[in-house]
């Protein structure tokens, strides 16, 4: 292999929007036809309705940017998102409470002798939280009810832009063979969280007396205590890769995560490690997602 072969990355045109619906009446699709047509009708209907008192101009000019504005939502996108879709969205977000609460037997309305100044200044009453996931199986397996099932797995990084032309080339190439070979819904989430360096600068302190030099344990110990006086003094974050294999089927249990087990014999020539989680490591990284500030579990 030359070092010309060793700098050469083919390059390749990926659609922006690979899951843009067909069109079905020239540029539209078949949402966008039936927005503009529902509204055409009605349109339509509402000119008859005012003919009789309503010159054709007049209505024209009050009905304009009604058309106008109702065009733009069909029509427009962003980032490849239809705006009817966003604006649905908006909606719903802003019906959404906004505060919701671990409360399985529900949220008890406040006491009748709360004054009702309290009451406004509290704003609007929380919801009990309802969590996506039923329960994790002995197997790390998430139920997720009339959504199927899922299973997790935790993935190691590369460092892509240290590798040269040829070494990135067959690692993008072994990364788009595993998503040309995927068989169902799959995740990539790449999560920040807290870290906790108290168990390292414990370790370090506790095995530093026991190094064979007294110079490798007076490094330990300022190493221990730099690393004490670094998470007194930033908030300390780390960066955790996770693969969600999600099965549709209740039933696809073994299926989950028997694609997580394919994952990892295809991800090996991307230099990827992926680690299935059991039930306790996917329970409290299920704990950690709803509740970044909850203390971590003993052993995990």
């Amino acid at each position: 292999m030359t070092d010309l072969d060793d700098e050469y990355v083919a390059s390749a045109r990926i659609p922006a929007d690979v899951s843009k619906s067909d069109q079905v009446l020239g540029p539209l699709t078949a949402r966008q036809t039936a927005i503009l047509t529902v509204a055409g009708l009605l349109l339509y209907a509402g000119y008859w309705a005012t003919r009789p008192f309503m010159a054709p101009l007049a209505y024209l000019a009050l009905v304009a940017p009604i058309a106008v504005v109702v065009t733009v939502i069909a029509v427009g996108r962003r980032d490849g998102i239809g705006m009817d879709r966003l604006l649905l969205a908006a909606v719903r977000f802003h019906r959404t409470p906004k505060r919701r609460v671990p409360a399985p037997e529900g949220v008890r309305p406040l006491p009748a002798l709360v004054p009702g100044a309290w009451r406004a200044q509290a704003g609007r009453e929380p919801t009990a939280l309802r969590m996506p996931c039923r329960e994790v199986s002995d197997t790390g397996v998430l139920d997720l009810g009339h959504e199927g099932r899922s299973a997790l797995a935790v993935c190691s990084t590369i460092n892509f832009h240290l590798r040269t032309g040829g070494e990135q080339q067959a690692l993008t190439e072994a990364f788009a063979r595993w998503l040309n070979a995927l068989t169902g819904p799959t995740q990539i989430l790449v999560r920040a969280h807290r870290l906790d360096v108290a168990p390292l600068v414990d370790e370090l302190t506790d095995e530093a007396p026991q190094l064979p030099h007294p110079a490798l344990e007076q490094a330990a110990l300022a190493h221990a205590n730099f690393l004490d006086q670094l998470a007194a003094e930033r908030d300390l974050l780390t960066r955790q890769v996770l693969l969600v294999a999600r099965e549709p089927s209740p039933s696809g249990g073994a299926r989950a995560g028997h694609r997580l087990t394919e994952a990892t014999r295809a991800l090996e020539g991307a230099e990827i490690t992926v680690a299935a989680l059991d039930a306790k490591a996917t329970a409290h990284t299920f704990r950690l997602a709803a509740d970044p500030d909850a203390t971590p579990m003993g052993g995990a």
